[in-house]
């Protein structure tokens, strides 16, 4: 049994979060709620996958800084981060195929590069880790201690086995170096500044039902999952950081749906006239997937609050409004005055 301590419910204002991966979906929100808490944000992204837009409301603001680097190279940050938080790597099918080996360094070299940095600031060290380690589960639901079944050398291998890895590396500091480390695994995550080609069933819904276009199916629709609303996630992301244990712990929605439901949901939601487009199902696509969340309760008190209609509803809203004509003379966070914070520095 996992256990765990409390070690501070009224967390100091005046830390340093490092966000590896913070112009991506999660990272960007998280990057919010870190700030609104009174923390100093350092974001660090490539940019490959995330996207400016998710942290152009941010420009200018006094406790954040943005850098414009691969966790790939080590650096060094501008200032002592308390935190170190991984979030960088492709997530979703399209992106982790497209980007293969860039997936895979990463969650290997960029790890032991944040790891480093870690043990060197004594900072606490948090991966986001995935469900995808689970692989097609022979266990229903999902148990912190299940092992998983994965292809290892599957079209979905790069990312499976990429946070494996990650998740062996950060194991492996923590009992080697006494490294103060969380593991989370997250669920389907849904919500605003998704990016609209990840390929990932919420967001291709929404878009093709807002296009008026089909909804594609893979296979018959009857495969679930399960989808947690991005503001319930990093609500569990910050509970963890009051409790000192290394995990890993899921944070996902224990209520399944099916595929086709979700779909139906959205069509209704978006008022479209869209259909249903079967389609085969791609290779080592997971049957079903379903958090065991009862860890997260114990540890954290936490659990999903956002209903699956209303948290539909305000991503159907925000896809609406991305939709709008951007608005001119915006400057890029890649800007001088923006990219700022870091140097690299050669492995020693």
């Amino acid at each position: 049994m996992i256990q765990a301590k409390v070690i501070s419910l009224d967390r100091p204002a005046t830390s340093t979060v490092l966000v590896a991966g913070a112009a991506g979906f999660v990272g960007s929100h998280l990057v919010d709620r870190l700030l609104a808490e009174g923390h100093y944000v350092i974001g660090v992204d490539n940019l490959i996958t995330g996207r400016e837009i998710n942290l152009a409301h941010l420009d200018g603001h006094p406790r954040f800084q943005f850098v414009a680097h691969d966790v790939v190279t080590p650096f060094e940050p501008a200032r002592r981060p308390d935190w170190i938080m991984h979030l960088a790597s492709p997530a979703s099918p399209p992106k982790y195929q497209r980007w293969p080996i860039e997936t895979m360094e990463v969650n290997s070299l960029g790890t032991h590069n944040l790891l480093r940095l870690a043990r060197r600031y004594r900072s606490r060290f948090l991966l986001a880790s995935t469900s995808e380690v689970y692989g097609d589960p022979l266990q229903h639901p999902q148990r912190e201690h299940h092992w998983g079944n994965c292809n290892p050398n599957g079209p979905r291998s790069v990312y499976d086995e990429g946070k494996r890895y990650a998740e062996a590396a950060v194991m492996a500091y923590h009992r080697l170096h006494g490294l103060s480390v969380r593991i989370i695994r997250i669920f389907n995550t849904y919500g605003p500044r998704m990016d609209p080609g990840d390929g990932r069933i919420v967001t291709s819904f929404i878009h093709q039902a807002l296009a008026g276009e089909p909804l594609t199916v893979f296979g018959d629709g009857s495969q679930t999952r399960s989808l947690q609303y991005v503001s319930d996630l990093v609500e569990g992301i910050v509970r963890y950081m009051d409790v000192e244990t290394p995990g890993p712990v899921n944070l996902g929605n224990p209520v399944e749906r099916s595929v086709r439901e979700i779909a139906q949901m959205i069509i209704a939601l978006t008022g479209s006239d869209s259909r249903i487009a079967l389609r085969p199902l791609p290779e080592n696509d997971p049957k079903r997937r379903r958090p065991d969340i009862a860890l997260a309760r114990r540890l954290l008190g936490w659990e999903p609050q956002v209903a699956l209609e209303d948290g539909l509803s305000r991503t159907i809203a925000a896809a609406r409004e991305a939709m709008q004509p951007p608005l001119p003379n915006r400057r890029s966070l890649q800007s001088p005055s923006r990219s700022f914070g870091a140097t690299t520095k050669a492995p020693g």
